[in-house]
């Protein structure tokens, strides 16, 4: 099952209260003040692994408390510290308030960590109060409570290339032949409910990653079809395929097809269309005629678009679609490395 949203509670843990105790021993008059600190409580802690591909496991268990920390005893004996509780999450993982909406983390990086909830400090024993004027103090101090909040998790899929169309467009077919991958494949609408991710090997570039986006409708950013609720994994992809549907066996214009798609993703985020991407025609298979293919073919030149007409059941077309991906992956980290590496004030001009 893939679950992209859920809704925790987490308590972190209190601090330990101090201790008010006086030495008492035979031959030592006035021993003096002895009592110990409070512990201080864990921390609640997310750490982004790339073990995990959905926040299922979150969606089960929704409480997460971490245990009171010891107070402090006689004899100078400090409270021991709670441990801190680590939770896992996927990498692509976007944390919030659930009362403010406030970004409180955004980890998409292996072994990235964020502490969402912090533990209370655990208070002082009287022995901490000592001075030269009052040798006898009769109080300590009380451990802090631990935050505590409700937290909103979203997942982001974090892939190199997202395959965007309609329904039963074939990016389902697609990536199941380009990757081990193997997604419900059916005629009816919405066969793909679920994000899915595939890794494609080039033999010249090495590999990436693609991801199969659930089909979109027009009005989609309004929240028609499935809505918004996977447009937001669109985000996190480095380049976006736009998959039409060339064949003839719809009635669809494919030129309209293709600018309802981009349309629907600058509705819901106009920083989508600076993404790079391409058009991929879809079913070459059954193209008829070709006039389908010649029209989306040639709104695509007009453009200074990269058009590639593939069929996904056949595989014509496939290996230069694979090709073409690798070396577009390729050139956009080798660009993003050599933004890494220059200097902050430099960086900034180059963007």
């Amino acid at each position: 099952m893939f679950v992209d949203q859920v809704r925790i509670f987490v308590k972190a843990g209190d601090g330990g209260d101090g201790c008010v105790s006086f030495r008492r021993e035979k031959y030592v008059p006035r021993g003096g003040p002895n009592g110990g600190d409070g512990g201080n409580g864990g921390d609640i802690v997310l750490r982004a692994t790339g073990q995990l591909r959905t926040l299922l496991d979150l969606r089960y268990q929704q409480h997460y408390l971490v245990s009171h920390a010891e107070h402090g005893q006689g004899k100078d004996r400090h409270g021991r510290n709670s441990s801190p509780l680590v939770i896992p999450v996927p990498c692509g993982t976007v944390v919030r308030d659930a009362e403010t909406q406030d970004i409180l983390a955004d980890l998409t990086e292996e072994g990235q960590e964020r502490i969402v909830a912090r533990g209370g400090r655990g208070g002082r024993g009287n022995a901490a109060f000592a001075t030269s004027t009052n040798r006898a103090p009769r109080r300590a101090e009380k451990g802090r409570p631990g935050e505590e909040h409700w937290l909103l998790l979203e997942l982001k899929l974090l892939a190199d290339v997202g395959l965007v169309g309609f329904p039963n467009a074939g990016k389902s077919t697609l990536i199941s032949r380009i990757s081990a991958a193997r997604p419900r494949i059916a005629e009816y609408p919405f066969t793909t409910l679920t994000p899915q991710l595939g890794v494609v090997s080039d033999e010249d570039r090495g590999s990436f990653v693609v991801a199969d986006i659930p089909g979109l409708i027009e009005g989609a950013h309004s929240g028609k079809g499935l809505g918004t609720q996977f447009l937001r994994h669109i985000e996190r992809n480095v380049f976006l395929l736009f998959l039409v549907d060339i064949g003839e066996s719809t009635e669809k214009d494919p030129v309209e097809s293709l600018e309802v798609l981009r349309q629907e993703l600058k509705a819901y985020n106009p920083d989508l269309l600076k993404k790079p991407f391409a058009v991929a025609g879809t079913k070459l298979d059954i193209r008829g005629e070709g006039t389908r293919l010649e029209q989306l073919t040639r709104y695509c030149r007009t453009k200074k678009y990269d058009c590639l007409p593939i069929s996904a059941v056949t595989g014509e077309g496939v290996a230069d679609l694979v090709r073409y991906l690798g070396r577009r992956i390729l050139k956009d980290r080798r660009e993003c490395s050599a933004l890494e590496e220059m200097p902050p004030e430099t960086r900034l001009g180059a963007r």
